[in-house]
């Protein structure tokens, strides 16, 4: 087991014969996700030499790709993000809410992700600004952030959108802030009928304006009788629409965004070994507790799988809604937080911009001293050779 592994030397040791072999299937996304992850941290994108020049030594760092489905890439695009919206959590209770999509409608949103994924949502965002504003619920216009995952824990295809949304909103005048019951957010089965209804009612318009397409194991519901029967069967279902337990408060909210925002299909830590052609990984089993378990795969079968979660060119894979949304939400949240007598002193939890630090050179690994760049090279060029020091220095 080395703990070094990923998926980018996956890719680079299969990746090849894997393209060879689905050539006439792999889409153009598909196969720059494949590139980009195999060249990521790699002489190929360029980088820099940094040096100590107290004593001598000398360190080489590659470029990362910066590719959203890259498992390397990641972390520093999460804090980015962070450090952007945590001046916009509230003093309040956060919940997290989750829309999933049933099988049969899943198969339809792999072969037709743009549409199906802006219908996802759309709708889920619709569902609870819709039941919140009821009087008989709530009575309040609430804000949230949604982010698309579409994978399980074994990488099958999965798509689901997890909610994050602040516990209560301004009322319908907005002279006053409506709280939620403590630990209670919204009815879940009014949710997921009007989810349902909802969802198949706009899929059902997006198949009547010929923006659907299906082919393979799903080409007959191309067929409008097959398509209406389809969309009654899933209008028979539950959908599932379930909260997990309320955040505490904003530092909450914060540290789960971390996790959640920009995670990818599989982390690196997560893979064990690849030996024989195949790839063994650890996956928790949420139906038996959580039970840590190990899945070996062909690693044709695990690329094919990691694949299925590429998100398509310019797709927003996080969303805001209500009075988060982009457009005025600075203001509606200046309002919200007088409604809020939101003077709150920090010790009750106010989240608080974080502060930029100035990036500071990083320590020699020898001696502590402060490191230098001394030589930078960039994608297409090759890396400069030494020495990088002369006898003067």
């Amino acid at each position: 087991m080395s703990s070094a592994l990923e998926v980018g030397d996956i890719f680079r040791r299969h990746g090849p014969a894997y393209v060879h072999a689905h050539d006439g299937h792999l889409g153009r996304v598909e196969r720059r996700v494949m590139s980009a992850i195999e060249l990521c941290r790699t002489a190929a994108l360029g980088g820099h030499i940094e040096g100590c020049q107290a004593c001598g030594t000398v360190r080489v760092a590659y470029n990362s790709c910066r590719n959203r489905h890259c498992p390397k890439c990641q972390g520093a695009a999460a804090r980015d993000w962070l450090e952007a919206r945590a001046g916009d959590l509230l003093p309040v209770p956060y919940f997290h809410v989750v829309f999933t999509l049933p099988a049969e409608i899943a198969s339809i949103a792999f072969q037709n992700k743009t549409i199906v994924y802006a219908i996802l949502f759309r709708t889920a965002a619709e569902t609870l600004r819709l039941v919140a504003a009821d009087p008989k619920h709530l009575g309040a216009g609430i804000g949230l952030i949604a982010v698309l995952h579409s994978w399980g824990q074994t990488l099958s295809y999965h798509p689901h959108l997890h909610c994050i949304v602040p516990g209560g909103g301004p009322s319908s005048d907005g002279t006053r802030w409506i709280a939620c019951r403590p630990n209670f957010f919204l009815p879940f089965r009014v949710l997921s009928r009007l989810f349902r209804r909802l969802f198949l009612q706009a899929l059902r318009t997006a198949f009547e304006a010929g923006q659907l397409q299906f082919f393979g194991d799903i080409a007959e519901r191309a067929d409008p009788q097959a398509f209406a029967r389809l969309l009654t069967s899933a209008g028979r279902q539950d959908w599932v629409v379930y909260a997990k337990p309320p955040f505490g408060g904003p530092e909450q909210v914060l540290a789960y965004l971390s996790r959640y925002t920009h995670r990818v299909a599989i982390a690196n830590s997560r893979l064990v070994s690849i030996a024989d052609g195949k790839v063994t990984f650890r996956w928790r089993d949420y139906r038996h507790g959580r039970r840590p378990r190990a899945m070996t795969l062909e690693v044709g079968e695990f690329i094919r799988r990691f694949l299925l979660h590429t998100v398509p060119d310019g797709f927003h894979r996080i969303r805001h809604y209500g009075f988060l949304a982009n457009g005025q939400r600075a203001a509606r949240l200046a309002a919200c937080r007088v409604m809020l007598a939101a003077q709150v002193p920090k010790a009750e939890g106010r989240a608080e911009p974080m502060a930029k630090v100035a990036p500071t050179p990083r320590p020699c690994p020898c001696c502590g001293r402060p490191m230098v760049t001394i030589a930078i090279w960039y994608h297409g060029q090759a890396p400069p050779g030494g020495p990088f020091w002369n006898d003067s220095t």
